[in-house]
């Protein structure tokens, strides 16, 4: 795998391993255990600078934003700590948006708070009955003298139960669909944004239930231009695409560190489980699929990175999206086969696992919308 990465990424990479395991796994259970993001590890992130892997320079990112960092990042994060890969994710996803789109007034304001973990972001793109179908969404924005009026309801917002600041995404034009999606940012406690309720989940991403009732925004939080939100969500999603395959690569690998162990000291019949050849076979299945999904990630990240053709960059984070996350799922699964009834001990770290990898092949694309991404790609 060396061999993909430069010099200044090698060491980064190492650099990510030595904090998450001198630092983050010693609180990692405690912060996995709540639905709440903590103050302690926002601070320990921001701390590090991992907040500003993902800014421009100017508000104390590096030279370029990279794929490749976002992915090394969030492999390292989730086989430690779900809770630290979400917030990292959430808060560069939602920045991304404004350093794509934003002003210089807009940047000024919201990229240094959530480059210092100040403030918590939020995206907020689905809804109850709009999901994979992003052009059904049914909120909208009527534009009102110096503001914006939003009405309409949000779901799925991770970490929208706690944010500050919204990245909110309206129709400004309902007949025009998709055409018709305008971006917003919204702060929290603006008139009529009436809630954002915690929906709890089987595992620590809970996410935020948005309501909005003749909720004023100002028209300078508009982003970009009216009617540009569908290419602000779907750029968003272009770039972070390939690092929800990096987190489930990170799961993956916990799981299979933790079944290997596990094979060399749990005993059947006098003997380690992992004399046995189906076990044995069951490893090497493992470490073949990790193996392949974390290339697979990368060369998706690799190909972003280089700016090259847009059609063959959404085809590979799509195929590196469902193939590492429906892979993530099969190896935590095998790894829970191989504890036996110890697997299934709550708080057994295969246990959490297992309700985490099963969030993944849903959010930023469900592995049924992948293979129609994919497949357009192809035809055209």
């Amino acid at each position: 795998m060396d061999y993909l990465f430069s010099d200044e990424q090698l060491a980064f990479r190492d650099k990510i391993t030595r904090w998450t395991r001198d630092s983050l796994t010693p609180l990692a259970s405690v912060f996995d255990g709540s639905d709440n993001p903590s103050p302690e590890l926002f601070k320990m992130m921001a701390d590090e600078g991992l907040f500003r892997v993902m800014m421009p320079k100017e508000f104390g990112g590096g030279e370029t934003i990279r794929c490749v960092d976002a992915c090394i990042v969030r492999e390292g994060l989730s086989r430690v700590c779900s809770m630290a890969d979400v917030a990292f994710a959430m808060q560069s996803l939602s920045a991304y948006p404004i350093i794509q789109y934003g002003n210089e007034i807009q940047k000024k304001k919201y990229l240094p708070p959530i480059a210092a973990g100040e403030k918590i972001a939020s995206f907020a793109l689905s809804e109850p009955e709009a999901g994979s179908d992003v052009a059904g969404m049914k909120t909208q924005a009527v534009l009102d003298g110096a503001e914006y009026v939003l009405n309409g309801e949000k779901m799925w917002a991770t970490r929208g139960h706690a944010a500050d600041i919204f990245v909110v995404f309206a129709k400004t034009d309902p007949p025009s669909r998709g055409k018709g999606i305008s971006a917003f940012i919204v702060e929290k406690g603006v008139p009529g944004f009436e809630g954002h309720d915690l929906v709890p989940l089987m595992d620590v991403h809970g996410v935020g239930h948005l309501r909005f009732k003749n909720c004023r925004v100002p028209a300078e939080n508009l982003l970009g231009k009216e009617g540009q939100g569908m290419k602000v969500g779907l750029g968003n999603l272009d770039m972070f695409r390939p690092t929800v395959g990096a987190a489930a690569v990170g799961l993956s690998q916990r799981a299979f560190e933790e079944a290997l162990n596990r094979a060399k000291v749990r005993t059947a019949f006098n003997r380690p489980i992992s004399d046995f050849q189906i076990t044995q076979f069951k490893l090497a299945d493992m470490a073949t699929s990790l193996q392949a999904a974390r290339l697979m990630v990368y060369h998706a990240a690799l190909l972003k990175d280089k700016h090259g053709d847009p059609k063959e960059q959404i085809k590979a984070a799509s195929m590196a999206k469902v193939f590492a996350t429906e892979a993530c799922a099969e190896i935590v699964d095998e790894a829970v086969q191989i504890h036996g009834g110890t697997g299934l001990v709550k708080g057994v770290p295969v246990e959490r696992l297992y309700r985490q990898a099963r969030l993944m092949r849903i959010y930023e694309g469900t592995s049924e919308i992948q293979p129609i991404t994919i497949a357009r790609s192809l035809l055209k």
